[in-house]
């Protein structure tokens, strides 16, 4: 054994390279990869055990639900690696995360390494140099109740995976899963889009003018206008959209609120037209906002999502690589709350940045609101005693890293600032509306006079405070057109901390209320004679309730107390990869299935997928723990029940035990209204008019429904459209002269496209049914091609067929490589591939008449991404005397760079692009050419994968 050596394991390459480089000699840092170890499939199991009491599930429900582990088939080898450091090594350092998650991969190392020296749990939650030094000052021992309560839900998601998923196999689809936190997070989606379905929009109008003050010389605008809203007619209060439950109907009593419509509102506005307008009431409070506080997991996310666009699962991919290489603390964390030394960093950094008077006296504290939260213990912050603001990290980090980071900075020091200050002042506005008048005689509202009252509002900042650096971003307000008012900053700015962080459009909290509020009122007292000019009638539309976005949908099931924050970016991941939600811009749509799957689960598993019910069993969960509630006893109570046997005392095996018949076709068919349903189906969702039975042999007709369609925009009038405009069956358009095979047109899932028929290939009877599934599947497949954007399933012709069937076309062989070039249409559009390498054509009728020479030139441009254009060059150098050809500054993933279009050169440290010399360009040119083409080194070979070795749970 060598002296002295200590081994140290962490769960990512990154993140041991990050902390061997401030241990030094003496350690040697390993990367477990993640876990080791899991519950096998029942199909991994060994023969002997299959048939006993872990066959089922790999957990023995009878026997306390003790787990089976084994080691993942890719992890034997990293296992054996890690087993020969530690035999030459005299102390084991487990320096996993230190959450739940981080804590069990910690106990699966112990239970497979079976050291034989001093085992030390090492927890952190930054990786900097003073933060490790600390953590081997500090050692634990492995906390036992983290690692009952991350195996308690690892068996529960089992237990619940397993049962309910293979009735949805039976019922909807093979392949789809159901969980404990996924199926609660469709149901949230499809309610939502339930809701927009049903929804009816109702109309409503209301009058706004602009008003300015006037001197008593005469009739002059004294001060600035502004706009102001009609909010009382008559003393009653004028509807707005808020008043509109989701059927169109006023809410409450009709006679508390004056429903608008377009007559009445235009004989408003006539009636306005010579009226003197006064200031009724003016008031004037203090304005005061607190800033946010510093990230935990969730609002991480959310905002992330508000701001960068960013979604949660690359949201915490991006900020596992600040952390894992020290620039921020550990991003999977309930808590608010920042340490003391974090605390003074930030009030010391506001202090340096912005000035002594943004700091307040008291330093703030956060504590949080969350249910059970007890991830981490410091909220997701810049790491480090002392924090680098993004301008000192903007050569190390780029793209959704920097955004990151300059997002997570900004909100920690905004966090210890002073509050923003100023002034909020309400006005309302009276006059007289002449109903008799000409141009409004003969309105709803009848000929005599009624009183019409305006109002206006507006909050001026006069101390910034942490909106100097910060300001939290906003999810869609449903309502906010209604409101009259918004927040004008002193300097009429919008109280951005600067250009990074304005919001900018609907998600970000920017309406049309934002923008009309963004005029300071002019100085007024009451009985103030006001001008009114403008005087519009405005019509508006209820609007249905919006679609959750990731960021919302994080927020919903954060207040419900559903799940964990750290693991909704990958409950997210799921319930789109499953095909239950898709995204659409940043809204999260349903699928058919997803209405499918839901309906299910609600009439047959309806407290697994109750929101109360849920957030129950994760504060059972947060019990276990805490060391407070027994794993075992919760674990057969989820699973068995409280009286075994019936359905309502029973646990889940009961539940799923006593299902009775579930008519598979009635679950999968959603009313859509006069005779039509929409069916969900094995290749998709189709409609069927049960009223019309011109289909094949009596059936009702039918028609597909374009994946695109969402179920909101599915009415019975789309319906019948889709139904009567796409063909019953196959469109047959002719015979392939070259094959003799029948050549029909179809409108399918993702739209309408064209096959040849195929016979039916003739089978041994005496196959088996796996025999004749693979002796289905080794015949020969139809051609198949879709329709180009400029086709119509009405008019394809055969001609346009068979041209659609010669795809892929060959272009030709690339000279250089011998490597045949084919043009081809795809799920993104035409395009030419060459192996590996695919280029965007320009239009559709370019895959039949692209020539060799064309592609040639095409591949001879540098590759962009899908759908971009070149950006335009950041500087210009003039001629490389070498290549003869331009030299340009460009911005490129790993930074700026130089080139002349053949040779790049990436800029150093010293080298800024707004002072680089075209001197200093050929010279880093120069340089780049005389290395010459970096060496690529050969991939080693792999090793075969070593026999598989059960290890159960000691």
């Amino acid at each position: 054994m060598s002296a002295g050596r200590k081994l140290v394991i962490v769960e990512s390459p990154a993140k041991a390279r990050t902390i061997a480089g401030y241990l030094g000699e003496g350690y040697d840092v390993e990367a477990s990869v993640g876990h080791i170890r899991d519950l096998p499939q029942p199909s991994e199991l060994p023969a002997d055990m299959k048939k006993g009491p872990f066959g089922k599930f790999a957990v023995d429900v009878d026997n306390g639900f003790a787990p089976y582990y084994v080691v993942d088939a890719d992890k034997k080898k990293k296992v054996s690696e890690l087993k020969r450091l530690l035999k030459d090594s005299d102390e084991l350092f487990l320096a996993t995360d230190e959450d739940r998650e981080g804590e069990a991969i910690a106990w699966h190392l112990l239970q497979e390494l079976k050291p034989k020296v001093p085992v030390k749990r090492m927890v952190f939650h930054e990786i900097t140099r003073e933060a490790i030094q600390r953590a081997l000052a500090n050692t634990r021992e492995l906390d036992d109740r983290l690692v009952d309560a991350q195996e308690t839900r690892r068996i529960l998601d089992r237990l619940y995976g397993y049962e309910v998923s293979p009735v949805l196999w039976r019922k909807v689809r093979q392949g789809l899963s159901a969980g404990r936190v996924q199926s609660v997070a469709t149901r949230l989606v499809v309610e939502r889009e339930r809701e927009r379905m049903a929804f009816r929009t109702a109309e409503y109008w209301d009058v706004t003018g602009t008003f300015g003050q006037v001197d008593t010389r005469g009739d002059e605008t004294r001060a600035g206008s502004f706009g102001a809203r009609l909010v009382q007619v008559d003393g009653q209060r004028v509807a707005s959209g808020r008043d509109f439950d989701d059927r169109g109907v006023l809410r409450g009593s009709a006679a508390d609120v004056r429903h608008l419509d377009e007559p009445a509102a235009r004989a408003l506005v006539a009636g306005l037209a010579e009226s003197s307008f006064e200031v009724r009431s003016l008031e004037t409070k203090p304005y005061t906002r607190k800033p946010a506080a510093p990230f935990t997991t969730s609002t991480l996310q959310q905002e992330a999502s508000r701001k960068l666009r960013m979604g949660s699962r690359q949201t915490m991919r991006t900020a596992q690589g600040l952390y894992e290489n020290g620039y921020i603390t550990y991003m999977r964390t309930d808590s608010p709350a920042l340490s003391s030394q974090a605390i003074d960093a930030a009030r010391r950094q506001a202090g340096e940045l912005y000035g002594a008077e943004y700091v307040p006296d008291k330093a703030r504290v956060y504590t949080s609101k969350a249910k059970g939260a007890q991830e981490a213990h410091e909220a997701i912050r810049p790491a480090g005693d002392q924090f680098r603001t993004p301008a000192q990290v903007a050569r190390e980090l780029s793209g959704d890293q920097f955004r990151l980071y300059e997002l997570i900075w900004k909100r920690t020091v905004a966090s210890q600032m002073a509050d923003a200050r100023g002034s909020t002042a309400s006005v309302r506005i009276g006059a007289t509306a002449r109903l008799g008048a000409p141009g409004a005689s003969g309105s709803p509202l009848g000929d005599a006079d009624v009183d019409a009252v305006f109002a206006a509002s507006g909050t001026v900042i006069t101390f910034r405070g942490f909106l100097a650096a910060y300001e939290e971003g906003r999810d869609a307000d449903r309502y906010e057109d209604d409101a009259p008012t918004a927040v004008a900053g002193a300097d009429g700015a919008d109280g951005a901390a600067d250009g990074a962080d304005e919001p900018t459009g609907k998600a970000k909290g920017k309406g049309k209320a934002a923008e009309e509020r963004e005029a300071r009122l002019p100085n007024m007292v009451e009985g103030d004679a006001l001008t009114g000019t403008d005087l519009t009638a405005d019509g508006h539309r209820t609007s249905p309730p919006p679609r959750y976005t990731e960021a919302s949908l994080v927020k919903a099931l954060e207040e419900r107390g559903i799940g964990r924050p750290s693991t909704y970016a990958a409950t997210i991941s799921v319930i789109q990869d499953r095909g239950y939600v898709t995204g659409r811009g940043q809204a999260l749509v349903p699928s058919w299935l997803a209405f499918a799957v839901t309906r299910l689960l609600e009439e047959n598993f309806d407290r697994l997928v109750d929101y109360d019910f849920t957030a129950a069993m994760e504060a059972d969960l947060d019990e276990i723990a805490a060391g407070s509630r027994e794993r075992s006893a919760w674990l057969s109570q989820f699973y068995f029940g409280e009286n075994p046997g019936s359905v309502d005392g029973g646990g889940l095996r009961d539940l799923v035990a006593n299902l009775g018949d579930i008519d598979a076709r009635e679950v999968n068919s959603i009313d859509i209204g006069d005779g039509i349903t929409l069916r969900v189906g094995r290749y998709g969702p189709y409609l069927e008019d049960t009223q019309d039975l011109s289909g094949p042999d009596g059936t009702p007709r039918r028609a597909s429904v374009p994946e695109e369609l969402a179920p909101d925009e599915l009415t019975v009038a789309k319906a019948r459209e889709l139904l009567e405009t796409q063909p019953e069956g196959d469109l047959v358009l002719g015979e392939d002269p070259t094959t003799g095979t029948t050549i029909v047109a179809k409108s399918g899932r993702y739209g309408p496209y064209v096959t040849e028929l195929l016979p039916e290939p003739e089978l041994d009877p005496s196959l088996s049914a796996a025999a004749k599934k693979r002796a289905l599947a080794a015949a020969p497949k139809p051609r198949t091609a879709s329709l180009l954007k400029s086709m119509d399933l009405q008019t394809v012709t055969l001609d346009d067929a068979l041209r659609l069937l010669s795809l892929p076309r060959v272009v030709g062989v690339d000279p250089e490589t011998g490597t045949e070039i084919t043009a081809q249409n795809g799920r993104y559009g035409p395009y030419l591939k060459r192996g590996t390498d695919s280029r965007t054509l320009p239009s559709e009728e370019a895959m039949f008449t692209v020539t060799l020479e064309e592609a040639l030139a095409i591949y001879a441009q540098p590759k962009r991404g899908r759908g971009a254009t070149a950006a335009p060059p950041l500087r210009e150098l003039g001629e490389d005397p070498v290549s003869n050809k331009p030299i340009v500054v460009k911005e490129g993933r790993f930074g700026a760079y130089v080139t002349d279009g053949e040779t790049n050169a990436t800029l150093r440290k010293e080298d800024a692009v707004d002072s680089i010399t075209p001197e200093r360009a050929q010279e880093l040119l120069a340089e780049k050419r005389a290395r010459g083409p970096v060496k690529k080194k050969a991939p080693a070979r792999k090793a075969a994968a070593p026999r598989k070795k059960a290890a159960a749970k000691s």
